[in-house]
């Protein structure tokens, strides 16, 4: 391929509205272009990174026993509602009508259309395990695009589904795909690591993400350099002690703080109630019902955990500012800052407390009167909690879980996702089979996922340096750039070119031909800034000393004789 039979458009000046390296470099070295927000067009270059990717992802999902299909991304509602997640998944969800004023929704993912599929078409243990991926297009309503790529509107998907007779099968598809992910992340020369994670509104029990290191990626991830333990913050816990119990012999004793509405402010003299000494209170409405949460003064709640441990569909904080919610304040008999779970409970509330305050005593709560606390309290003796739960956010510096050693947290970008779902979709939307007893029993299922055009956008956010992109030769769009600094079409200089790229392409190679008639610098700039692997440049001055320069992106200047060009490439390419 020629340089001016194709279209790269190279920017040489960062685009305002591009935020992080990799959306700058995808916009300045011509692989997309936005239409509007969270909407891209992907041009020649950025296409083919793209559909390389692609391949990588279907030959292992292939290997793994994956059966490539193609879904609608066009789907009824109703079958969205049999699943319950028209309603928990209602904000991401794009939902059209047509001409008949019929509702749509433009899919964000195909569980619901895959186990449809699956209940019409398998009935009996013979037809299983089986596990249906495809690649394409989804959907997802976000409130704020950004990042490029990251966080769109629309996007690239490959998302699999396994069907399973037992759970102990579905473990098996499930180590499949894990194992297939860590070979796809590894062949698209990302360094991505497994973390444990939480299922959010996907649902199951048993879940990994694939994260790439990156200080702009949007997840934190807690890890072990010790033992190896890592976790997405939300499913993160650490191996800190519970909180030291005093003795409880002292009656519970409500004392006046006027003006005082945090844990600060309790800490501070006159009072000097240390934080971890405090029970912070939090009011939540939980699919509507009311409950209180329970953490230590020092800890933060972590609202994923929390939706995951009571099983909420939707989870939010009670505020003060909403009218709606002063009924659930006036029934505890405060606002917040002198709330509290020792008194004034209604019998309907449950109450929900962090693993770290259980035992403890002599603590301070708030009176659920305004301007009053209470000290000498006791979690047992005097708080009834209806369930203990791992609650709170791990900090850094925390002991291991698995090893006591401290953690670490950085920041990630998540690429991949695999769930272990159960029969949570299977039971409602009827997918089932016959088993060797004749027997009907729902199909355990498990599904996969991995963000293409989001793996696209971390390779560059994970591989580059001042002057651009430096791809990895197995997902560069070209792998060779060949740059004569004279494109007279009758000179040495082109019909060297030319020769080296017939050698190339006829050995597998992908090369570009920089055949523009520009300045040596600009081109050089271009090349730096597309990425390409490998740059072969071919000047009067080279090839009358017999030599041709050949540079590895980002590493040192090689000359070799013309005839000795191509098996050199060949020998870079392969390391």
């Amino acid at each position: 391929m020629r340089w001016t039979q194709t279209f790269i458009p190279t920017l040489k000046e960062v685009p305002a509205d591009a935020e992080i390296i990799s959306h700058q470099l995808l916009l300045r070295a011509g692989l997309v272009r936005k239409l509007t927000g969270g909407l891209y067009t992907f041009l020649p270059m950025g296409l083919r990174a793209l559909q390389k990717i692609e391949n990588i992802i279907r030959e292992e999902m292939d290997r793994a026993g994956g059966i490539e299909v193609l879904m609608p991304a066009l789907q009824p509602p109703d079958i969205w509602q049999r699943s319950g997640r028209y309603e928990t998944a209602a904000d991401v969800l794009y939902k059209v009508r047509d001409r008949a004023k019929k509702e749509w929704v433009l899919g964000p993912t195909h569980e619901e259309v895959i186990t449809t599929l699956a209940a019409n078409e398998i009935n009996s243990y013979r037809q299983l395990p089986r596990n249906f991926y495809q690649i394409q297009l989804k959907f997802r309503d976000e409130i704020r695009p950004r990042f490029g790529l990251m966080r769109a509107k629309e996007f690239i998907m490959k998302d699999a589904y396994s069907f399973d007779v037992s759970d102990e099968a579905a473990m098996a598809s499930y180590q499949k795909m894990y194992d297939a992910y860590t070979r796809i992340f590894a062949r698209c020369g990302l360094k991505a690591f497994p973390v444990e994670a939480d299922t959010g509104v996907i649902g199951g029990k048993h879940s990994h993400e694939f994260m790439v290191p990156a200080e702009t990626g949007e997840n934190e991830v807690v890890y072990c350099e010790a033992c190896g333990y890592a976790a997405n913050i939300e499913k993160a816990t650490s191996g800190l002690p519970r909180t030291a119990a005093r003795e409880a012999g002292a009656e519970v004793e409500k004392f006046p703080t006027p003006g005082v509405l945090t844990i600060e402010a309790l800490s501070r003299p006159p009072y000097g109630v240390a934080a971890n000494r405090q029970i912070k209170t939090l009011v939540y409405l939980a699919d509507s019902k009311p409950m209180l949460v329970l953490v230590r003064g020092d800890d933060q709640l972590n609202e994923t955990k929390l939706m995951a441990r009571t099983g909420a569909t939707a989870i939010r904080p009670a505020d003060v500012k909403n009218a709606d919610d002063l009924a659930l304040f006036a029934a505890l008999g405060a606002k917040p800052g002198s709330l509290g779970a020792v008194h004034h409970v209604p019998a309907d509330w449950k109450v929900y407390a962090d693993e770290r305050l259980r035992g403890a005593n002599d603590m301070t709560t708030g009176a659920n009167e305004d301007g009053f606390h209470l000290r000498n309290v006791s979690m047992e003796r005097d708080i009834k909690v209806t369930e203990w739960m791992d609650l709170r956010i791990v900090g850094s510096g925390e002991p291991c879980v698995k090893c006591s050693k401290p953690v670490k947290i950085r920041r990630a970008i998540e690429v991949g996702h695999v769930f272990k779902l159960g029969t949570k979709y299977s039971e409602k939307l009827g997918s089932n089979f016959l088993d060797e007893n004749g027997q009907q029993q729902p199909c355990f299922m498990g599904c996969y996922g991995i963000g293409v055009t989001r793996t696209l956008q971390a390779i560059i956010e994970q591989s580059h340096d001042k002057d651009g992109i430096i791809w990895p030769a197995a997902v560069a769009p070209y792998q060779v750039c060949i740059t004569p600094l004279n494109v007279a079409t009758d000179g040495p200089i082109m019909t060297l070119a030319e020769k080296l790229h017939e050698g190339l392409s006829a050995s597998g190679v992908d090369v570009l031909l920089d055949d523009r008639d520009d300045r040596p610098g600009v081109k050089f700039k271009d090349a730096d800034l597309v990425g390409f692997p490998v740059r072969i440049a071919l000047g009067e001055k080279g090839l009358a000393k017999g030599i041709v320069e050949i540079k590895p992106r980002g590493g040192e200047l090689v000359n070799v004789a013309p005839e000795e060009a191509v098996s050199k490439v060949m020998e870079l390419l392969a390391r």
